[in-house]
């Protein structure tokens, strides 16, 4: 069973049930969601309330240690005192769900990996986001930057595992022509 959701030019937000076609069509996007998981037969958790200015939500994930899960010895520092702001959640491994201030989301990512790697020697490789290629862009703050977040994490931790340096990384944004 697949249900998909399709914002369109006029600000409302479409969506379908696959299995049985219903369909919905609305200004409200949280409507349409909650309508589609009630007639999927599936439970609706609305949102989380927004995050004060100058904070975001996001997660970060750590999979550098195939076959193990969240309970593994390594993590049991980062669940005993994890990062002001942030959870340890199991999402079949490690994960941390995170509410901290900064500039911009990737400013609060930065700083959360950076005291992660400081205090705990690890180095989160994502941010949880299932389908990159799937672009929601726009807000430099929202879907689409959690999703820069995600490659860049994945970008540095694939890439020293293939041997790559930080300045291999950093060429190749420099050839992109990125200011």
């Amino acid at each position: 069973m697949g249900l998909s959701f399709r914002r369109n030019p006029d600000g409302t937000t479409t969506g379908r049930n696959d299995e049985t076609g219903f369909t919905v069509t609305l200004a409200d996007e949280e409507e349409v969601q909650r309508r589609l998981y009630e007639d999927a037969g599936w439970e609706y958790a609305p949102p989380p309330p927004p995050v004060p200015p100058g904070y975001h939500r996001f997660f970060l994930v750590h999979d550098d240690f195939p076959g193990v899960g969240f309970d593994d010895e390594r993590y049991a520092s980062l669940r005993a005192q994890p990062p002001a702001g942030c959870e340890p959640a199991d999402w079949d491994g490690f994960a941390l769900t995170c509410e901290r201030s900064g500039a911009t989301l990737l400013d609060a990512v930065t700083r959360t990996v950076a005291e992660i790697r400081r205090e705990h020697g690890l180095v989160m490789t994502g941010m949880g986001i299932e389908k990159p290629e799937e672009w929601l862009g726009g807000d430099k703050n929202g879907h689409g930057a959690q999703t820069v977040g995600h490659l860049l994490l994945m970008a540095a931790h694939r890439g020293s595992l293939l041997g790559y340096r930080r300045k291999d990384l950093v060429r190749l944004l420099d050839a992109t022509g990125m200011e």
